[in-house]
């Protein structure tokens, strides 16, 4: 049997991490011999043969090759619609690059093992929705990894950090990454861990704050005459590596400067943070929302709250630490490393997944030496409503039903009675969703499914079970209330994700390309 470890997939950064013989995980260094590795990829061609660079390397080339590089495709797992064209003319879809990431780390780990890593926790953003869910796993199984869970980003940083014996009471978890925010609330009580609430944006993150950046510093440019800065893809790409570096000089420093060459002349643009923490003010705004709804559905004060942890490395920004101290009164917790937090949490749930099934812990134990020398039970919440589209019996007009309420516990069950509109209707379609607002046009449609049911009158009455999994997958079952039997068990037609046979063929074409 191989190794078990952790890996944060992040959307700018990505970290490997397994929990040692002592009982302390520990974040395992690339072939660089860096401990993060840029969730960057540059597809290189060889004689017609693809050979991806994934990485530092890669990153320093995207100014270079703007065309052959692929950054922030976390943001885009889970469509079905986006491709990415290699110059051999291969065509990837998200999950292929995520894969591509996943087998780089996966080298890297085996390299600093001495072992071959075999399984993985692979961390998601707590608000990442189903279709998400199931295309990281995908990714996983793709880069010929045995997806042990699909654990949320918070809930691991919160377990890496709850390792400490002292560590009990309420724990505020504020994750603002590259490219998503999630924020939850949990409670952790001797080896417990249970999550109350959560919330966040998919599309909220640091390279929001870097496009911002961007932005403010091509207006600037305009000015002093470099029109149409914005539409040369090269200059785009140089111009927002260099509002990246700007972001970080600003956590440091008062004021900084963004150079660049473009149309022969060079440029630069003068920016104090002041500047840029108004630029990107309603960003930061967002983040206070989201936390603020966190503890109203969690029906909690910020004076409750024993614990505040920043993870994500965005979190360094002065403004955000700011506004979470301004917000919570409560110390932040210092000694949490935001770039290693949510990969040392995912090796923590590894070694639990990892136990041997006797175990008289429902979660497993850890290693019996060391500080984490106790069982632990995670219990997390959904972060997407459960439902299903209904129809109005006199208008006909289509409407979302929530099943399962967002911040239910995981995993759970919840049923809901349909009946058919017409006479002899014998077929009955199920419309999966997820989201809160009654209207389908604001929720996400996950999946769908008919089955044959016998041809009764109108009004016909059928249970419709959900349930969604410890990794917030969904299945269905459909109950005939007349006859009081089942009429079928289903995994939804999933719309967004690879089938099996697709995820095979993936497979062995990842297999096949040597990454570097």
């Amino acid at each position: 049997m191989g190794a078990a470890v952790g890996i944060d997939l992040g959307t700018t950064n990505s970290a490997v991490a397994v929990m040692r013989a002592t009982g302390t995980p520990e974040v395992l260094k690339n072939q660089e011999g860096s401990p993060i590795t840029p969730s960057v990829v540059l597809f290189q061609d060889f004689g017609g043969v693809d050979e991806p660079l994934v990485g530092e390397l890669a990153k320093r080339q995207a100014v270079a090759y703007p065309d052959d590089v692929i950054q922030h495709v976390k943001r885009f797992v889970g469509d079905p619609h986006w491709r990415f064209d290699s110059s051999t003319g291969a065509s990837y879809g998200p999950a292929e690059i995520s894969a591509v990431i996943l087998k780089k780390l996966k080298q890297d780990a085996e390299l600093a093992l001495g072992e071959e890593v075999t399984d993985a926790v692979i961390t998601v953003p707590a608000y990442f929705d189903d279709a998400r869910r199931v295309a990281t796993q995908q990714a996983g199984r793709i880069a010929g990894l045995n997806v042990l869970r699909v654990l949320n980003e918070p809930t691991a940083a919160a377990l890496s950090f709850g390792l400490n014996a002292q560590a009990q009471g309420y724990v505020l978890v504020f994750d603002l990454g590259g490219g998503t925010f999630d924020v939850t609330l949990l409670r952790i009580h001797e080896s417990r861990f249970d999550v109350l609430a959560t919330d966040g944006d998919r599309n909220l993150g640091g390279f929001d704050w870097d496009n911002a950046l961007m932005n403010f510093a091509a207006e600037d440019l305009e000015r002093q005459g470099a029109v149409g800065v914005l539409d040369d893809l090269a200059a785009v790409a140089d111009l927002r590596e260099k509002a990246e570096f700007a972001k970080k000089a600003l956590t440091s420093l008062n004021h900084t400067k963004i150079q660049v060459s473009f149309g022969g002349n060079h440029y630069r643009v003068d920016v104090s943070r002041e500047q840029f923490e108004a630029a990107t003010q309603s960003l930061l705004n967002r983040t206070e929302e989201l936390v603020e709804d966190v503890l109203d559905a969690a029906g909690m004060e910020w004076n409750e709250i024993n614990h505040v942890l920043l993870v994500g490395g965005s979190t360094r920004m002065p403004a955000v630490r700011a506004l979470v101290q301004r917000l919570s009164k409560t110390p932040i917790a210092l000694d949490v490393n935001p770039d290693e937090a949510v990969a040392l949490g995912a090796a923590v749930q590894a070694s639990l997944e990892m136990a041997p099934s006797g175990d008289s812990s429902p979660a497993g134990a850890l290693p019996s030496s060391g500080t984490a020398a106790r069982a632990l039970r995670v219990q997390d919440v959904t972060s997407q409503a459960l439902g299903v589209i209904l129809y109005d019996d006199k208008t006909r007009e289509p409407f979302n039903e929530v099943v399962i309420p967002r911040n239910t516990t995981v995993p759970c069950s919840m049923k809901k009675l349909v009946q058919t509109l017409d006479d002899n209707q014998a077929q009955l379609e199920l419309r999966v969703t997820q989201g809160d607002d009654r209207d389908p046009e604001f929720v996400t449609e996950v999946g769908e499914s008919t089955l044959n049911v016998p041809a009764y009158p109108r009004g016909a009455q059928f249970e419709v079970v959900y349930h969604y999994d410890i990794d917030q997958t969904i299945q269905v079952e459909v109950f005939d209330r007349t006859t009081r039997r089942r009429v079928g068990t289903f995994e939804i037609d999933r719309l967004a994700n690879l089938d099996a046979i697709e995820v095979e063929a993936a497979a062995q074409r990842i297999a096949a390309i040597v990454v570097n």
